[in-house]
């Protein structure tokens, strides 16, 4: 048995070589995060001292260069400027960067040197789909990648967004024809007579939520979420009616923007049943003395099942994250069946490792719970305090302050597509997969209700939809016919 070091997909990992023995791999895969690849056609496992000494352990015979080799680099689909393909000479030429409002795409042919130089970048990672590079796009990040290439940037492309409206596409017009230059304009395919929503360039006088509004709502200690939501959503419904006293819109006005929203907007039932809340709770809480009920018909709700994965395809997403934090978040959401909010809000001294608990703080509806702490997440999550030092939130991002929740979706999206998962799955995925393993696994739906934070049992019995426990004792009448 030889190995060597390689960097494949993105990540420094063990090549693994062997004769075909079915015992051989039955020990390889004893490893955590031993993978297969077609492409290079071996076994290759993570690079860290700890698996080395476990290979060791495994195989005594085991062959190592005395001097470091040479890194190979190889991935599933090899194409130029990736981590993949066939060694080539070495070679600088063009590249091409684009600069977005969140991320900075590099594409290049591919050059050892520059693939080195962009990974030594926070967050960098290779997009196979595009065969490009993802940069975040952080201050300082664009000045580092055009002092690096400077000449060779071949394309620097900077794009630019403004709110759509009639006023701003004259201006722009006029300025391009000012200087000879030609503006191309089209517009995104609508959806079938669906309106857009109103903005404030439609209205001359666009009327912000009112502030009693928002007090209101910070006095009877709603969320943030909640806050941010009904306020939006309340400004939509007054500026229907901008040129309107708000204290005197009826019931009929009430009904006629609701069927405004559904007809004409074309909105989701979540959609209409949270404007419904958010303009009811001006006139019946705001509005204190002058409280009406408004009778308004609720829209029926949809039954829609989430989607979940199996517990191998789980362990296959956590296997392919090498970064300890990300790991560390996606084990803790599954593990302890939290929601996105909940992950972000946790603190360090909510981790209780004697009782094997987790305390969640003032989650939806302002309520304290505890839930379950893994034995193998335990670990994990003191491995990555160790090394990351977070000082007040148990998940920090790079300045400090709470992790925000687009990295957290962008770390389980990447974490989804390396592990091959196809389905349309996301943060909240690994909650309801939470409830359905613990189901399958036996647990009492009470439990489960008290674990989960679900005020009506009626949520939890949802799980009882989705699991497939007991189908295989249940004989298909049709598996009975002669045919």
């Amino acid at each position: 048995m030889k190995v060597s070091k390689i960097a494949f997909g993105g990540e420094i990992r063990i090549r693994v070589e062997f004769p075909y023995n079915q015992e051989t791999v039955l020990k390889i895969k004893q490893i955590p995060d031993a993978r297969w690849s077609k492409a290079i056609k071996a076994w290759h496992v993570p690079y860290k001292k700890e698996v080395f000494g476990q290979l060791k352990q495994l195989f005594p015979g085991v062959e190592y260069p005395n001097k470091e080799p040479a890194i190979t680099v190889s991935t599933e689909k090899a194409q130029n400027g990736c981590p993949g393909g066939s060694e080539q000479k070495e070679q600088k030429s063009e590249v091409q960067v684009e600069v977005l409002a969140r991320t900075i795409i590099i594409k290049l042919p591919k050059n050892q040197l520059d693939i080195h130089f962009i990974r030594s970048i926070r967050y960098s990672r290779w997009d196979g789909k595009q065969f490009c590079w993802i940069v975040p796009n952080y201050p300082g990040n664009l000045d580092l990648i055009t002092e690096y290439f400077k000449e060779r940037i071949s394309d620097l492309i900077i794009w630019w967004t403004i709110p759509y409206s009639e006023k701003f596409l004259a201006e722009i017009q006029a300025t391009a024809k000012a200087v000879n230059l030609e503006v191309l304009y089209e517009e995104e395919p609508k959806a079938e007579g669906k309106v857009r929503r109103i903005s404030t360039y439609d209205v001359v006088n666009y009327r912000r939520c009112p502030d009693e509004y928002r007090r209101k709502l910070i006095e009877l200690r709603y969320s943030k979420n909640t806050l941010r939501t009904y306020c939006s959503l309340f400004e939509e419904f007054i500026n229907y009616y901008h040129k309107a006293d708000i204290q005197k819109i009826d019931e009929k006005m009430i009904i006629a923007f609701l069927q405004y929203l559904v007809m004409e907007r074309k909105i989701s039932p979540s959609y209409q049943n949270q404007s419904i809340n958010a303009i009811k709770f001006y006139y019946e809480r705001v509005l204190g003395g002058q409280r009406k009920v408004y009778l308004v018909e609720r829209p029926r709700r949809e039954r829609k099942l989430p989607l979940v994965l199996n517990e191998e395809e789980i362990s296959r997403v956590i296997r392919m994250v090498s970064n300890i934090k990300h790991k560390a978040i996606i084990m803790i959401t599954y593990s302890s069946g939290l929601r996105l909010s909940e992950v972000l809000n946790l603190q360090i001294k909510d981790i209780d490792g004697k009782r094997m608990q987790v305390f969640v703080r003032q989650s939806k509806g302002k309520k304290d719970r505890y839930t379950l702490l893994s034995k193998k997440a335990l670990p994990v999550l003191r491995e990555y305090i160790k090394k990351e030092k977070p000082k007040e939130w148990l998940f920090e991002g790079v300045k400090g302050g709470k992790y925000s929740e687009s990295s957290m979706h962008s770390l389980v999206s990447a974490a989804y597509q390396r592990a091959g998962i196809t389905k349309a799955v996301t943060v909240h995925t690994l909650r309801h997969c939470f409830g359905t393993h613990l189901l399958e696994n036996g647990t009492d739906l009470r439990y489960i209700q008290a674990l989960m934070g679900h005020a009506s049992s009626k949520t939890t019995e949802i799980y009882t939809h989705i699991t497939t426990k007991g189908f295989n004792q249940i004989v298909n009448p049709m598996d009975k016919l002669d045919v």
